[in-house]
């Protein structure tokens, strides 16, 4: 937020040093100091090129004549501002529209960004780490877009390769011609069963060639799989489907189709959406012909096996095969075609993947390439790399069905909530509970996994995620909804026009105010750092200090109505922050719990 001081600030030191000088640095004021800001001498110094404590003592000079200055004073460098209790409000929450408003960028700041996440395989149903996925590439998109940007969510469903192959084989070797609607299950659970059952076969053979061949029993499951018959199967299996098989495409578009209809119910489950999905078995033969040109050009070389090379200057890049001896694409060809399409269909300014960080090598290697073919939006592609998800039982393996299903967890987190919302309900059992369960499940889920970097690496505890109490998305839904009764039984709002704000001036009213204030520059800083974790972290501090003040400084029942009416609207402040954060994290609220 602006504060008139600041601003006052501002124009003294241009007028004393006669240099033009940018926003005045304000911060919060250190808990050890007196004073709701401070101003930094250090960073004036470097526009003003004088002595940062010169500067501190001749800012604390005008300060301390300044209306709204209660009291100012300098340590070293450094400038503590206490102000007057009506500045302090009217320059932070007297004006709500204007708190709000101000989280949007200025125009020529905006930009168009293209936001890939998702990217599910079709042999197996959605698991925990493709809701973190998810989870932090829909948050990513609405952050970017509650600042202003124009944002195009997209998916790249991986549905062919041997992986897909695999669930087919052992469908009609197990499956006897079952369905999902045979079977009641949904189709990509169906389908990830047999994604198991190949497996489990796969590994039955590799032990038999083990005992019987003793040389191979070093050999890995990699250098053994097109010895084995069922290897050999799914591996016969793809080349049909890329030679056009009939049959084979016609088990594939089928199976496939169980689990896209599969994927749709987790999605709408999980609040996810794009703009656009493309499919690989669309995309997969795109980049050969630019990776021709650039063969042509001088960027790519051939080996002598036949193999298309692009040799780095970097060493921790090396040489990395674009096209195989046989012609065949590799997987960072396919994402060079992939690149040029979403970038000549959408016209970004910037692309963003969300993808784990076991890819970070991939992606040097993508963006490298794309910048030595020439292209110039090449240094603006973002990889965003996440951390894995284990749980407190250790990794997942999809093949080995040790994963934990999306769907599966979506539905505990539920069951969880509703658990919770009766036992706090008591006798009463509210007509909404289903609902309930629904947003505080989705809110404990979500939060849990937004509040830490995405860098990080996550253990999920289902239970702990779902408490009311500590730093967890069912206390800050509370906040709100308590913020939303206590509202109610107000019955009417006071006019703004004619709220005293110079009744407030306890420190718990000036902390949440000043708390409120920083909103729009926290979610400005997540967006530019891609981060839902400063937003998050804001969220959970400002339900906080909401609490702390919500004790120390009774509303309903103030003292004088002056003080009754400020309270009302720095709760509704709050109120509606608590809205827009958690909305911008794609959390819904509850009006009442």
């Amino acid at each position: 937020m602006d504060f008139t001081f600041a601003e006052d600030l501002r124009e003294f030191l241009a007028h004393a040093y006669g240099v033009e000088v940018g926003s005045i640095p304000v911060g919060p004021c250190p808990a050890e100091f007196r004073g709701d800001l401070t101003v930094s001498g250090y960073v004036l110094a470097r526009q003003l090129r004088r002595n940062p404590l010169e500067i501190a003592a001749k800012s604390a000079e005008f300060l301390g004549c300044h209306e709204d200055v209660g009291a100012v004073e300098a340590v070293k460098a450094f400038v503590n501002v206490t102000l007057v209790p009506a500045a302090l409000m009217r320059d932070t929450v007297a004006d709500g529209q204007k708190l709000l408003g101000s989280v949007v960028l200025p125009a020529p700041e905006r930009r168009r960004i293209l936001i890939e996440f998702s990217a599910p395989n079709t042999n197996k149903p959605q698991h925990l780490g493709h809701v973190r996925n998810n989870c932090i590439g829909m948050a990513t998109a609405a952050i970017l877009r509650r600042v202003g940007h124009d944002v195009a969510r997209v998916n790249l469903v991986n549905d062919r390769g041997i992986h897909i192959c695999k669930s087919m084989v052992a469908y009609l070797r197990f499956g006897q011609g079952e369905t999902p609607e045979s079977s009641g299950r949904k189709g990509d659970h169906l389908v990830g069963e047999y994604y198991v059952a190949f497996d489990a076969e796969f590994r039955r053979q590799v032990a038999a060639l083990r005992e019987a061949r003793p040389e191979w029993a070093k050999a890995s499951d990699e250098e053994l799989f097109l010895r084995t018959e069922i290897g050999r199967t799914a591996q016969d299996m793809l080349i049909a489907w890329e030679n056009g098989d009939g049959e084979v495409r016609a088990l594939w578009e089928r199976m496939n189709g169980w689990v896209l209809a599969g994927f749709e119910e987790t999605y709408r489950r999980l609040g996810v959406c794009f703009e656009k999905t493309y499919l690989e078995s669309e995309t997969y033969t795109l980049g050969r012909d630019i990776i021709r040109q650039g063969l042509e050009s001088g960027v790519f070389r051939r080996r002598e096996d036949g193999a298309v090379v692009i040799d780095f200057s970097d060493p921790a890049l090396g040489s990395k095969v674009v096209l195989r001896s046989d012609g065949t694409s590799v997987y960072v060809t396919q994402d060079i075609g992939t690149t040029l399409l979403k970038q000549n269909e959408f016209s970004p300014d910037q692309q963003i993947w969300v993808v784990g960080d076991e890819q970070v090598y991939h992606f040097r290697v993508l963006f490298a390439i794309l910048g030595a073919l020439g292209y110039p939006w090449a240094d603006r592609l973002v990889h965003m790399a996440y951390g894995m998800v284990h749980l407190p039982s250790g990794r997942m393996k999809s093949r080995e069905g040790t994963v934990v299903d999306a769907d599966d967890l979506v539905q505990e987190l539920e069951d969880l909530a509703r658990a919770a919302t009766l036992e706090r309900a008591g006798a009463e059992v509210p007509e909404d509970i289903e609902e309930r369960a629904r947003v505080i499940g989705m809110a404990a889920l979500k939060f849990m996994l937004l509040k830490v970097s995405p860098r990080t690496t996550l253990l999920f505890d289902p239970e702990a995620s779902m408490t009311f109490e500590g730093d967890t998305g069912p206390y800050v839904l509370y906040a709100y909804a308590r913020i939303r009764s206590m509202l109610r039984k107000a019955e009417a709002m006071p006019d703004e026009d004619r709220v005293d704000w110079a009744a407030l001036g306890s420190a718990e009213e000036k902390a949440l105010a000043l708390r409120c204030a920083a909103y729009p520059d926290v979610v400005r800083k997540a967006a530019a750092e891609l981060d839902s974790s400063a937003l998050a972290g804001y969220l959970l501090d400002l339900a906080k200090d909401f609490s702390r003040f919500y004790r120390s400084c009774p509303v309903l029942s103030a003292p004088a109505a002056a003080q009754r009416d400020a309270r009302l609207l720095l709760s509704d402040r709050v109120r509606a922050i608590l809205r827009d954060g958690l909305e911008t994290l794609t959390i819904g609220v509850l009006e009442s719990m």
